[in-house]
Order: C-alpha cells, then sequence, then structure tokens
C-alpha cells in the first residue's frame, strides 16, 4: 500500500506523468537533454522528474560513454517491474502464482483448458473494443483493424508497436511490456503459451484466417516479444 501511495504522488504531476507516457509509447532510452526539448523544460527539471520516477522504481538508469570524451551521460529507461495501483491492495500476482502451479499439477486437461480459456478472453475483449465503434469487423476496413489492435494492445499495457510488414497481409506485432511478467519467470512455458492464446483470441475477432508466429521472446535475451501475422483472409 505505501508503495502505491509513493506512485500515485509521483504520478499526480502532469509533466510528470507525460514525461513517463512518452517514454513508454517510444521504447527507447532518453537522456535529460531529449526530455528537456520534447517537454520545452530547463534540464535541470527534467533530471528532476526523472529522478522522481526512478524513486518509485517506474525508470531505471545508467551512466553510458558519449564517446567523445568528457563525462558519461546519464540513459533513463523504462523499469522491468510491473507497475499496479490497487485501491486497496490486492495481491493479484500470488492468485496467479496459485492458478498457474495447481494448472500444472493438473496435468494436459487442464494445461489446455487454460489455454483456450486466455483465447476465449482475448476474443471477447476485442469483441467488446468492436461494440464501441458501432461495427463488426467485417464493416472494418484494413487501416481501421490495424488501429484498433494498436489502441487495444496499448489499454493492455503491453507497449505496443504495431505495423505492416512488407505488405497489407503481414503485420508485426512487439509487445515490450509483458503483464504477466512475473509468473512468467517462474512458469515460462505456461504463461507464454497462454499469453499467445489470448493474442490469438484478439486477432480471431478482427481476422477470418491468420497465422501467428513468434519470432522472439523477452524471456531469452530479447528487448521484447515479437509476432508476425500473416493474414490470409
Amino acid at each position: 500500500m505505501q508503495q502505491t501511495l509513493k506512485i500515485t504522488n509521483v504520478l499526480s504531476d502532469p509533466t510528470r506523468y507525460s514525461i513517463y507516457e512518452y517514454i513508454t509509447k517510444n521504447h527507447k532510452n532518453v537522456t535529460v537533454q531529449e526530455i528537456a526539448d520534447e517537454f520545452n523544460i530547463h534540464p535541470n527539471v527534467a533530471r528532476l522528474h526523472l529522478s522522481k520516477l526512478e524513486d518509485v522504481n517506474m525508470l531505471k538508469s545508467e551512466n553510458k560513454k558519449t564517446g567523445k570524451g568528457g563525462r558519461p551521460s546519464r540513459i533513463y529507461r523504462l523499469s522491468n517491474d510491473v507497475i499496479e495501483l490497487n485501491f486497496p491492495f490486492r495481491d493479484y500476482h500470488l492468485l496467479a502464482k496459485i492458478a498457474i502451479e495447481s494448472m500444472v499439477e493438473l496435468g494436459d486437461i487442464a494445461e489446455n483448458a487454460l489455454y483456450q480459456t486466455g483465447k476465449r478472453y482475448g476474443y471477447d475483449l476485442m469483441e467488446n473494443q468492436l461494440t464501441k465503434y458501432g461495427l463488426t469487423s467485417d464493416q472494418l476496413s484494413f487501416e481501421q483493424k490495424l488501429d484498433i489492435l494498436k489502441s487495444t494492445c496499448t489499454m493492455l499495457g503491453f507497449y505496443p508497436d504495431v505495423y505492416v510488414q512488407e505488405e497489407q497481409h503481414r503485420l508485426h506485432l512487439q509487445v515490450f511490456n509483458c503483464p504477466f511478467r512475473e509468473i512468467a519467470k517462474e512458469h515460462k512455458s505456461e504463461t507464454c503459451n497462454m499469453h499467445i492464446a489470448f493474442i490469438k483470441g484478439l486477432l480471431e475477432s478482427l481476422y477470418t484466417d491468420f497465422e501467428l508466429i513468434t519470432t522472439q521472446n523477452m524471456f531469452e535475451g530479447c528487448d521484447s516479444c515479437a509476432y508476425r501475422i500473416n493474414i490470409v483472409n
């Protein structure tokens, strides 16, 4: 609860919140000067905002040599820790851990049920998003489907990058934040497969026929999880 109060206090400043949002959307390291230029503030003020975000473990920083001599530059990046704000405090991590470990104990039937449930939740969530627009997937253009996929993944906290690769029938989805990171550290295979099933559910609501291929995984030393989506129809 104490950490939740610290985080909400840090994010209560509109500029600081916008800085954090900027860093999550751009998926790259930033410097004090870059933030100062982007938000038209003095570098000392930018440094203060970044330090406040680092104090509550939302950012990490390190010194990096510039190659030009002189003092190394300090760079800031997103922390790998998942930030959760709950009032009152609820230990969903513990609940998820109990569920996953129970599933492992029960074997293949329970594991398959987990994946099917994850897929259904993904499908239902995307259907709810389409309902907000008052449309069905067959009424949407290619660009509209792409926009809805991007906005939904952003809403889910994936810090996504979604773009067309080579041609309209091939998409690239990159996920820079795993919402199940803590559980995946202990049960990588089950958690990652469930997450893939969830993403398939999202896609099934938009596309009649597609192929989802995992191209990289952040738990194998990559900076993100990435997927190639071949749209057949």
